[in-house]
């Protein structure tokens, strides 16, 4: 899943994207309005978390701007207002979570996991494949009855291509879903990351390559 996080406190705004990348996100970051809406335009994300407090304008406005354009991403607020009306002001804005500063890290990937499950409804718990069981909210993988340990990049292309099960994902598809912007779509991290997968889930393989054109994991 990738998140797009905006957020002028450079320090603040590189603890949220590595928490969340640890969390298991391809995670894009920008510091103004005009950054965000950019990378809003040209890629496709599962949910976006917007500081309010920007420094040209308010969070709100990009938020509103992207409802009214009838883009349905879920939106998770941050800010320091913990007033009512600010949280009010939120949700009538469009946002479909607000959380206040200061805030663990672990609370805000469970909510963005959250958001993201909730537009993808009916999300199942788990996905089974053969010998294979994927435990998503535990973010667990057994294969045979014994836990197979995944890295979260690991864990989120084994995740896509068992949801995407009997039909062949592309390298470009993986990297816009699992990877963020600094990743480099000639580059062999997709390669790296499937030949761990398949050494760390043994035999027999389950993941195929289609010959120039990408992944696939058979029902």
């Amino acid at each position: 899943m990738r998140v797009l996080v905006v957020e002028d406190d450079e320090g603040l705004g590189n603890e949220v994207a590595a928490g969340l990348r640890s969390a298991g996100f391809a995670v894009d970051l920008a510091h103004h309005l005009a950054d965000a809406d950019l990378k809003i335009s040209v890629n496709t994300y599962d949910c976006l978390v917007v500081d309010r407090g920007l420094p040209d304008g308010d969070g709100l406005q990009l938020v509103a701007a992207k409802r009214q354009a009838g883009q349905r991403v879920p939106v998770l607020m941050l800010t320091a207002r913990d007033g009512l009306a600010d949280r009010i002001a939120g949700f009538e804005h469009g946002a479909d979570d607000y959380l206040v500063k200061p805030f663990a890290l672990a609370e805000l990937a469970a909510r963005v996991r959250a958001l993201c499950r909730r537009r993808e409804q009916p999300a199942p718990s788990r996905l089974v494949l053969g010998d294979i069981d994927i435990d998503l909210p535990r973010r667990r993988v057994m294969r045979a009855g014994i836990l197979r340990s995944l890295t979260p990049k690991e864990f989120a292309v084994l995740e896509l291509l068992a949801a995407r099960a009997g039909s062949v994902v592309s390298r470009t598809e993986l990297i816009e879903c699992c990877w963020d912007e600094m990743a480099e779509p000639a580059s062999n991290v997709v390669d790296a990351v499937i030949a761990q997968l398949r050494r760390k889930l043994g035999a027999p393989p389950v993941i195929e390559t289609i010959r120039g054109t990408g992944f696939m994991i058979g029902t």
